[in-house]
């Protein structure tokens, strides 16, 4: 008997679950269709993703890859065209497609030789069509370089050189010719970390170096097409700038009004990133908006003033042809960035939206504004820019559609008092979301969380947008005239305000936290889970929050490395107890030293003991000769500087990293040994210890083989 009664239960409680489940998939079908005209939102996504594969690859796919992939997704969509159901996968496979097919097609496109070792001392000339400052010196970018050592098939298309002195003297268009020294763009000192030769390889950069001297001016005339005539009056704006309001402020009006950075403080920007105001610097939709709008309303506002003129002359469209023009003058003077492209697209999309009396600001906005960069420029993807400036568009367009939707009829007062509390809600509002929207990409790329950040915008952004950016149009209209002086003044009173914020709440206690990089899986389950947050409308959008928080706790399961070696084995580094880090040499490479605390989220390293010490925390003992670190388990870390250590050191090391050869046959018992060869050919390295083995990842294999990697055997 009971055992019917166990099967007859078994029975209720599977027919129970399979009731469930029905009711789940039919609610779930429901929300498909309600949700129905928000599918067209998905093609960018789709598109991304295929941009994503592409660059995910370990290797380069044939050329007629994407051409296949693309035309098997649209054989099937066409296929399933009769099937309601198989719509919208179909079309997501055409754009999933389209996107790596842009990417590849993109690839070759800008194919260009890369300089394949250091070259130099030489004679480089070529045409300047960009000037930066960058500390101290001023950075120039040569197009169709020629350099004596390199047959002009082997030369880069453009070539980057720092210049020490005389650089601030030579303009873009010129032609110049310097004695400089030139090597590879150089790779990253981690696996995870940005890969600066992959964004130069699509800006067409083949080398970077430094000059030996002042540059010589060979041809002073201004060639180089419209860009290098841009350029040249960016250059000439921001002497201008530069001229009326020196010191920090006027670096920042010039950043505001040109995009260039270079002159603005390192302690300056270091304030304003840790008080979460460093998106004031990035022009992007504030900036061009903040333009775009300020002229829509002066326009207006002039011809409403004059009776006549508000008759006869259709003042909407007008004035929103002028904000379009406006927006587009000020995208040429900021460099055509990526955030500030987003921008311009999305505000050219919108003053054509009121001028046909639609409503201005919708998530399609976006969507056309995501694809087409997309297709244009598919390596804007892996960049900061596209994913800070996206994410923060998204959330806030998701979030103002859904309180419009859901805001009682009458809640917005018509008294100023009323209006004035609105706006700073709307300021404070505006900051959480975006602040959490752009967090996991912060933290992914920066490491790094402002607190304040609320506090700081509630202080800022208001006077960004009612007295800084208004004030640089008006300097941008006297300037004809050479009385910019005028509104720059003004203009640098409210940016000090904004800098005396900025050092105030930068200085309080905890103003940042640090974080460690996460997991691939983690950064995509936050992603994607963000997306299904913001592009759905109906109730299953709720279940995005699922993926958000199991990718926030990835944060927990971090595993940094446990020895670190940069790439020419200058610095070294081993992982002690809570997680510290011991450097070998402080000085001998900054920049490496800082990316590793940054993606250990630490701000400080020890140094390894020297003299034949010992650190008890750390576990090493160095000599003259290297360093020896024993780990929990048994394991033993060699980190070798002398050929007369690797006898006794390849006895007893489990792992061992030395800066000089390693013949293989004296040394075979440790698992792992990383050479200076090893070093030459692979990059940078880093070793793991998990459940008593150890792992090794080089940053040349982890970036796998792809056109903008350099591997010895092409050399």
């Amino acid at each position: 008997m009971w055992q019917d009664a166990a099967v007859e239960t078994g029975v209720r409680l599977r027919s129970r679950a399979a009731i469930r489940l029905r009711a789940l998939l039919a609610r779930a079908h429901a929300d498909v269709l309600a949700d129905r005209p928000r599918w067209v939102l998905w093609l960018p996504v789709a598109l991304g993703a295929g941009v994503a594969l592409y660059f995910a690859l370990p290797v380069e796919p044939p050329w007629w890859a994407g051409g296949s992939a693309l035309l098997l997704a649209a054989w099937v969509a066409v296929s399933g065209r009769s099937a309601s159901t198989a719509v919208l996968p179909a079309v997501l496979m055409v754009a999933a497609a389209s996107g790596f097919t842009a990417a590849q097609l993109r690839t070759h496109a800008v194919a260009a030789p890369v300089l394949s070792e250091e070259t130099g001392p030489t004679a480089v000339s070529g045409r300047v069509i960009a000037r930066e400052p960058h500390d101290s010196a001023v950075r120039l970018t040569l197009a169709n370089p020629a350099v004596d050592e390199l047959a002009p098939d082997r030369t880069p298309a453009r070539v980057r050189v720092t210049v020490r002195h005389g650089g601030d003297a030579v303009l873009p268009g010129e032609r110049v010719r310097m004695k400089a020294v030139l090597h590879p763009p150089p790779s990253p000192p981690l696996p995870s970390a940005f890969d600066f030769p992959r964004r130069a390889y699509f800006d067409r950069l083949g080398a970077v170096g430094y000059a030996l001297g002042r540059p010589d001016v060979l041809d002073p005339g201004a060639g180089g097409g419209w860009l290098t005539s841009a350029e040249r009056l960016r250059d000439r704006v921001v002497s201008r700038v530069r001229e009326a309001a020196p010191g920090p402020a006027g670096g920042v009006a010039a950043a505001l009004m040109t995009g260039k950075r270079g002159a603005i403080p390192e302690p300056v920007r270091q304030d304003l990133r840790d008080a979460g105001l460093a998106h004031l610097l990035a022009i992007s939709g504030l900036h061009v908006g903040l333009v775009a709008g300020l002229v829509f309303f002066l326009v207006r506002l002039a011809g409403a003033a004059v009776p006549p003129v508000a008759l006869r002359v259709p003042l909407k469209t007008t004035a929103a042809v002028s904000a379009a023009t406006a927006a587009a003058g000020y995208l040429a003077l900021t460099g055509f960035t990526v955030p500030t492209v987003r921008a311009f697209v999305m505000a050219a999309l919108v003053l054509v939206a009121v001028a046909l009396n639609r409503r201005a600001i919708t998530m399609r906005v976006a969507a056309v504004a995501a694809s087409g960069l997309l297709l244009v420029h598919p390596e804007s993807l892996v960049g900061v820019s596209f994913q800070l400036s996206f994410a923060a568009t998204v959330s806030l367009i998701a979030c103002y559609e859904t309180l419009r939707d859901r805001r009682p009829a009458g809640m917005a007062g018509d008294s100023v008092p009323a209006k004035v509390i609105a706006y700073l809600g709307g300021v404070v509002l505006t900051t959480i979301v975006a602040t959490l929207a752009t967090a996991p990409f912060t933290v992914a790329h920066f490491n790094r969380l402002a607190i304040y950040g609320v506090v700081a915008n509630l202080a800022a952004v208001p006077l960004a947008a009612f007295w800084i950016m208004p004030l640089a149009l008006g300097a941008f209209a006297l300037m004809p005239f050479g009385a910019e002086g005028l509104a720059l003044t003004p203009m640098t009173w409210g940016i000090e305000a904004v800098l005396a914020v900025a050092e105030r709440i930068a200085g309080w206690p905890h103003a940042v936290v640090h974080l460690p990089t996460p997991p691939t899986w983690g950064f995509v389950l936050t992603v994607a889970g963000g997306l299904w947050l913001c592009l759905w409308t109906a109730r299953w959008r709720r279940l995005g929050l699922v993926p958000i928080v199991l990718g926030a706790a990835s944060l927990l399961h971090t595993a940094p490395p446990d020895v670190l070696v940069g790439r020419d084995g200058y610095v070294m580094a081993v992982r002690g107890s809570a997680g510290r880090l011991w450097l070998s040499e402080h000085d001998a490479d900054s920049y490496t030293t800082e990316v590793w605390l940054h993606s250990a989220g630490l701000t400080k390293a020890r140094a390894l003991p020297s003299g034949g010490n010992r650190d008890p925390v750390a576990r090493v003992r160095c000599d003259p000769l290297g360093c020896i670190q024993r780990r929990p388990g048994g394991a033993v870390v060699a980190l070798v500087r002398d050929q007369r250590a690797l006898r006794t050191d390849c006895a007893r090391a489990t792992v061992l990293v030395s800066t000089e050869p390693v013949p293989d046959k004296q040394c075979r018992h440790p698992r792992i040994v990383i050479d200076r060869f090893d070093l030459w050919r692979e990059g940078a390295h880093v070793v793991r210890f998990t459940d008593g083995t150890a792992e090794v990842t080089s940053v040349r294999g982890a970036r796998g083989r792809r056109p903008w990697v350099r591997w010895p055997n092409r050399e």
